[in-house]
């Protein structure tokens, strides 16, 4: 798996599209990594008396679910994702050149 724990990725698809955040966990036998501020889950309130209004929210936690590693890709540059190249001591950006620290 190219992604590691502590590298900055971008989100490629789904609802968090775009967003950026740090693996905070990775998963290499499942396929999957963490990443903070992404992929929160949330829950459904009904309307109480002391909550009046109803809706979706973000649950107590702010937990975050692991997402597939399909979806990330590393980021050497902020809103620039690039493909990683894993080499003998250091890991470089293809598109850019430039090393991914991590």
């Amino acid at each position: 798996m190219k992604i590691k724990k502590g590298d900055k990725v971008v989100i490629l698809s789904g609802k968090d599209k775009g967003k950026t955040g740090e693996v905070t966990k990775a998963f290499p036998k499942d396929s999957k990594v963490i990443v903070s501020g992404v992929n929160i889950a949330t829950r459904h309130r009904k309307a109480t008396q002391q909550n009046p209004q109803a809706g979706w929210i973000a649950s107590r936690r702010r937990c975050t679910s692991p997402t597939s590693r399909s979806r990330p890709r590393t980021a050497s540059r902020p809103a620039c994702a690039s493909r990683v190249q894993d080499g003998k001591k250091v890991r470089v950006a293809v598109k850019t050149g430039e090393k991914i620290d991590g």
